[in-house]
């Protein structure tokens, strides 16, 4: 299938999950997530979930890693739809979150990370394929931003499904993840 059929079919498979049932599916989530090991995470690009695409909670991934690593540094993405570009912005317990004019909740302030210093980074998508390919929102921020980091970063997604057999579109440009966490399985490509 290609990004375009995915995204609207996982967009309106996302959206008829309950309330209730997503809470189930993030909880079985972090369960997954807690069997890879982070030993050489400093520095963790998150991001918040945008409510109205039902997207898996990040922050309990986040809040895990914060305590299982005290001193991890975690920076949120500020996005610019001029350019389609993004840049990573470290937070901390005084940090000001706003929606921005696409309801994408972003640091207000906070010292820039470059992209080279991101370890581990959460990469939302609406599903992969069985290569680790991704279908996003369409925009290919995070794919620009992968490219300027490190080779060895660690590139995670979740889903709530299992992953499609292929996207029949991938471009040059797109980066795979390394992992697809789903509440069943941990995919590594």
């Amino acid at each position: 299938m290609t990004k375009k059929e995915l995204r609207t079919k996982y967009k309106a498979k996302r959206l008829a999950i309950s309330e209730k049932e997503r809470l189930k599916l993030d909880d079985l989530l972090l369960i997954q997530f807690q069997k890879l090991s982070f030993d050489n995470v400093q520095v963790l690009l998150s991001y918040f979930p945008m409510p109205h695409t039902a997207e898996p909670e990040t922050s309990l991934f986040a809040r895990y890693l914060r305590h299982m690593i005290p001193d991890i540094r975690i920076a949120y993405p500020v996005t610019d739809f001029t350019n389609l570009s993004m840049q990573a912005i470290a937070v901390d317990d005084d940090t000001e979150f706003a929606d921005n004019a696409y309801n994408i909740t972003e640091p207000v302030s906070g010292e820039p990370v470059e992209p080279q210093h991101v370890d581990l980074v959460f990469v939302p998508m609406l599903i992969c394929d069985i290569h680790g390919y991704r279908v996003g929102y369409g925009k290919g921020f995070y794919d620009r931003y992968l490219q300027q980091c490190r080779e060895d970063i660690i590139k995670i997604s979740f889903s709530y499904f299992e992953p499609a057999e292929e996207i029949s579109d991938i471009h040059q440009h797109d980066v795979p993840v390394n992992y697809c966490i789903t509440p069943q399985h941990i995919y590594e490509f």
